[in-house]
């Protein structure tokens, strides 16, 4: 999923379940991992700026929700000003 043309989630099946990755500021991607067995680096990513979260029901949906949006708007920070503007 992207907006302004810069991912801030990928969604994927495979071991038999659905994982969705997402951005996240490094220290709040550190203590998820502590938190949630089913948070992990992220798959393929930079492991510092990205988790994977195994959607098998260790993360509250509330908690998954927030961490999407968490993503979203560190995505939509990093664009320009202009790219913003469009989004409003």
């Amino acid at each position: 999923m992207k907006v302004g043309g810069k991912m801030f989630a990928i969604l994927a099946e495979r071991e038999g379940g659905v994982h969705i990755s997402l951005k996240c500021e490094p220290e709040m991607a550190d203590l998820l991992r502590m938190q949630y067995a089913s948070v992990t680096p992220g798959y393929h990513l930079n492991k510092r700026h990205w988790n994977t979260v195994k959607a098998d029901g260790d993360v509250p949906e509330e908690e998954l929700k927030s961490m999407i949006d968490h993503s979203y708007r560190l995505v939509v920070k990093g664009l320009t000003k202009a790219e913003r503007e469009k989004l409003a």
